[in-house]
């Protein structure tokens, strides 16, 4: 195969006080790679007290090895998770295809290599690990003590029902990824410790890069292990726990913000207790209505399909739903389009508010626009930031905005029962109905039977003390007359009885 034709391939070794076993690992390395990539080593030694880096810049001078070699030595220790951000930031950098994470320490087998980056080479996997609990005797065989290994396998367990996954092993340290995989996920903000590994799993699983375990052989021997435990359990179960609550949108970590872009954070929730389904219900068939902040047109879809509506829709994203009628492109945060509103019969806003910089003139506006035509009927929802889980959240000194949910980033004002009808009530509107959504547990958890019963049992919640049980705030509103036309109108009704009693001789 030409070296044009081979994949090029970063064997990257960590190294910590790695003297007595750096040469050893740097010689197992099979010269056969070199038929099939395009292979170069680099060793980073993590500031070490002995000679690693020594034997290491050696062995890059000697000339013997069949690969080249470059070997860094960090003046500051950066950790076991620093020192690898070095090294997949070095392999994006000099643009090669694949990085194979190994141990300075020889206790992953190098001479797997060529095994596992099979699935890389044939475009099966963005990342492979070798993983020792695939074939769970063969890590006791090979020396792993008992309780490695117990607590191997209840953190792995744990892990995998918090974030939904399937994997035999969480904490192997023999890893190979693509570097397409890696510039997909922000492994630089991973943490600097040993709980790095977990956090790149994670954020693999969170962007649907396909991870491939493969066997590897376990070999423990006198090597020193630098990890603290009990530290280490605590900090990969929190990983796995805020990455699960940021799925449900109650927590945010920039680092787990990797979901693939053409992923909207705005889904439409159509079959259970919700905005969506609300407004679908309140709006009679055959009637006009605009949908301002419209999205997908996902309402426009119901509405136009089985009530024969015809919908109208305003959003500065395009929206690609065939049921709108007419779609303005438009940024709400510039006031309203000038298009006749009075010729609707419903206008719909759900969950829009809370996105808009200056809310009460936006409102303001629309109750002008409208005020001319009484029976126009506002829908209008947003989150509610009283809910409980919101304020248990604060309770734990947690306030985290987060993809979707109560607090989204884009949202600009937070509002509760109380602050939100006020808003609307001095703009102008008389409050006709106002209800409170319960969570959409069927997003968060799938529409299933179990959180159609989590949505009625909070339902429930809902009438006895709707604003800490409510999700959202749900709000059919009507324009109140202007002054100006209310003066109007007395100015007309007093011309008229002036009359009525000059002509009867009063």
């Amino acid at each position: 195969m030409s070296a044009e034709a081979r994949p090029r391939l970063l064997i990257f070794i960590v190294a910590y006080n790695a003297e007595k076993t750096i040469g050893k690992v740097l010689s197992r390395i099979p010269v056969a790679l070199q038929e099939t990539y395009q292979t170069e080593i680099l060793v980073i030694d993590d500031s070490s007290r002995d000679e690693t880096f020594a034997l290491s810049h050696a062995a890059s001078r000697a000339g013997g090895s069949p690969f080249p070699i470059t070997a860094l030595f960090n003046p500051v220790n950066q950790g076991y998770g620093g020192n690898q951000k070095l090294g997949y930031h070095y392999a994006i950098e000099q643009g090669f295809d694949f990085v194979a994470l190994i141990h300075g320490d020889g206790q992953y087998a190098p001479e797997c290599l060529p095994e596992l980056l099979e699935p890389l080479r044939r475009g099966e996997a963005a990342a492979v690990f070798g993983s020792r609990m695939l074939q769970l005797s063969g890590a006791l065989r090979g020396g792993m003590p008992l309780y490695k290994f117990a607590g191997n396998r209840i953190l792995t367990f744990i892990e995998n029902k918090l974030l939904g996954a399937s994997l035999s092993e969480f904490h192997s340290g023999y890893r190979i990824y693509s570097t397409k995989a890696l510039t997909a996920i922000p492994f630089d903000r991973n943490d600097n410790g040993f709980s790095f590994d977990t956090d790149i799993i994670i954020q693999l699983l969170i962007a649907k890069r396909k991870i491939v375990e493969l066997p590897i052989p376990t070999y423990y021997g006198d090597e020193i292990c630098y990890v603290n435990g009990t530290k280490y359990a605590g900090e990969v179960i929190s990983s796995a726990l805020r990455a699960s609550m940021q799925k449900l949108g109650l927590f945010y970590d920039r680092k787990f913000d990797c979901t693939p872009g053409d992923q909207s954070p705005y889904q439409p929730k159509l079959t259970w207790a919700s905005p969506h389904t609300w407004a679908c219900q309140y709006i009679k068939p055959g009637s006009r209505v605009l949908d301002i902040g419209c999205a997908g047109g996902y309402v426009a879809g119901m509405l136009a399909g089985s009530r024969n509506c015809v919908v109208d829709g305003i959003d500065s994203m395009v929206a690609h739903d065939a049921g709108l009628n007419e779609f303005y492109l438009h940024d709400l945060n510039a006031g309203l389009p000038r298009i006749d509103y009075l010729r609707y019969d419903y206008i719909v806003m759900l969950d829009v508010i809370e996105h808009l910089a200056r809310p009460e003139a936006f409102l303001d506006e629309l109750r002008e626009a409208i005020a001319a035509s009484p029976k126009v009927e506002v829908l209008i929802s947003t989150a509610n930031v009283a809910f409980l889980v919101t304020r248990l959240m604060l309770f734990l000194g947690q306030f985290n905005y987060g993809k979707r949910g109560i607090l989204d980033l884009t949202h600009t004002r937070l509002f509760t029962f109380a602050s939100f009808q006020r808003l609307v009530r001095q703009s102008g509107f008389d409050v006709v109905e106002a209800r409170g959504v319960p969570g959409p547990f069927p997003l968060a958890l799938g529409d299933n039977s179990f959180s159609r019963f989590l949505v009625s049992v909070n339902q429930a919640l809902i009438s006895l003390l709707r604003g800490l049980f409510s999700y959202q705030i749900f709000l059919r509103i009507r324009p109140q007359p202007t002054l100006r036309a209310l003066l109007r109108k007395a100015r007309e009704e007093s011309q008229r009885r002036a009359v009525e009693m000059e002509s009867s001789g009063q």
